[in-house]
């Protein structure tokens, strides 16, 4: 009997399918290509696939995937394929960040947002561990907000010990299928687990040797919230590497860079060091943000182990 569902685990060689109130445990029939790129896997969380029963109970063969609206993808860690598909069908995403235990890098959230750019997925900033943070601390966090507010990104401010703004947090999950992404302890999983902790997400705490998070998410997996919606928790991501963005369509992904559009001189403007640019001179007289510059032309050059030298070091 064939049925359609969504995938709400991978594991690698086996997905978890939801159909209706039943759970599938289903493998692949053949290969899945996505076009246009190599992925490391076929299939993601959310991604809405056809599958046939077989002979034992509560197992499948997937034999179609639906088309994905959108998508979250990165350059896969290992270097014999090109991506890695973090999940589909996304009506929204959450970027969780820190200020400290551990810090997240501007870079690393604006190639986060790029990304959602280019694949039509509205981002929320979620500022983490504000319980933690002392007056420095709390400055730089409303600088960040201040300078993503301009652009168009909201931002929240929460602490999952203390539930500051996780009121304002769940009224956007509500109905929706939302994503949780960010570094490896930034706390994705205890956020999930405040807002509704009938499901119980294993979490760990920050290495305090290495001031870094623990893998706790290995793979994504989606759960349903008890007020409606459901949401993807992703594994923590150390670096975040584009994937298909092309150099000349690139400066379309930054709002701010999006306004100055055909106001450089050359029309190919690459707005690394072309003369009479509108985005050279809109960073020289501080109407886009250096650190946001910064980003664009760490992604220009992309070279993701670059990058991650440039940011973890």
């Amino acid at each position: 009997m064939e049925k359609t569902g969504t995938v709400i685990k991978s594991t690698g060689s086996w997905y978890t399918v939801k159909e209706k109130d039943k759970v599938y445990n289903c493998k692949i029939k053949g290969k899945f290509r996505t076009k246009g790129f190599v992925a490391t896997n076929p299939l993601t969380v959310g991604d809405y696939v056809d599958f046939i029963l077989k002979k034992e109970e509560n197992t499948g063969l997937i034999i179609k995937l639906h088309k994905r609206k959108n998508y979250i993808i990165r350059k896969s860690i290992n270097l014999s394929h090109k991506a890695q598909i973090i999940a589909a069908n996304i009506d929204c995403a959450f970027l969780v960040v820190t200020i400290k235990s551990p810090e997240t890098h501007t870079i690393f959230i604006d190639r986060f947002l790029v990304s959602a750019e280019a694949y039509n997925i509205p981002t929320t900033i979620v500022f983490n561990k504000i319980d933690i943070y002392d007056a420095a601390d709390k400055a730089r966090m409303n600088e960040l907000i201040e300078i993503y507010g301009s652009v168009g990104y909201n931002s929240l401010r929460v602490s999952a010990k203390t539930k500051e703004g996780i009121g304002e947090l769940t009224a956007l999950l509500k109905n929706k299928v939302s994503v949780f992404a960010g570094n490896s302890g930034v706390g994705k999983s205890t956020l999930v687990n405040a807002i509704d902790p009938a499901l119980k997400l294993k979490t760990a705490e920050i290495s305090d040797y290495h001031n870094k998070g623990k893998h706790t998410t290995t793979f994504s997996e989606m759960f349903e919230f008890y007020f409606g919606g459901y949401i993807i928790d992703t594994p923590g991501i150390k670096g975040f590497g584009l994937v298909d963005l092309e150099d000349e369509n690139l400066a379309t992904y930054f709002p701010e860079m999006l306004k100055l559009q055909g106001e450089c001189r050359f029309y190919n403007c690459t707005h690394t060091h072309e003369p009479a640019c509108a985005v050279i001179k809109a960073v020289g007289d501080n109407k886009i943000n250096p650190l946001r510059y910064k980003s664009y032309l760490s992604m220009i050059e992309d070279s993701s182990e670059k990058y991650r030298e440039d940011i973890y070091k």
